[in-house]
């Protein structure tokens, strides 16, 4: 298992704070090898089975982690990839990609998490008092 008790515990809180003021969700789901030729494609099947797509804002973000494979892929529907580009997913990536070489991927997955949300906010700012948690936020193992 990629972390621990304490680490998976960081991770979730940082879900949680990072979604604190926005309509957006973010998942991790984290698996040994890499399913597909690439990534992005493992990460957008899962996006579709976990049905993330059926956000109300079509605002959610996986981050996949494959690792033994050492892989990983962000995947964000379309109304968070209509508003950040790309440039936002290859700013994510490369910070992630420096924490995993590291072997710091708790504390990589925790700041990217955090990124994620400081975006969700700009764009689709929520009300704390009537948001929703449209998904969980516990790491999906697969």
């Amino acid at each position: 298992m990629l972390f621990n008790q304490d680490e998976e515990a960081r991770i979730a809180d940082a879900i949680r704070a990072a979604e604190r003021g926005t309509s957006g969700e973010i998942r991790l789901y984290v698996e040994d090898y890499c399913q597909r030729d690439h990534p992005a494609e493992r990460a957008q099947e899962l996006f579709q089975l976990f049905g993330m797509y059926n956000t109300q804002n079509r605002n959610a973000v996986l981050i996949y982690l494959a690792e033994k494979s050492r892989q990983f892929a962000l995947w964000g529907d379309a109304g968070i990839h209509e508003k950040v580009g790309n440039q936002f997913w290859e700013d994510e990536k490369k910070l992630l990609r420096e924490y995993l070489q590291r072997d710091e991927a708790a504390e990589g997955v925790s700041k990217v998490i955090l990124m994620v949300g400081d975006r969700l906010r700009q764009y689709f700012p929520n009300d704390e008092k009537t948001d929703i948690n449209e998904l969980p936020d516990e790491i999906i193992y697969g």
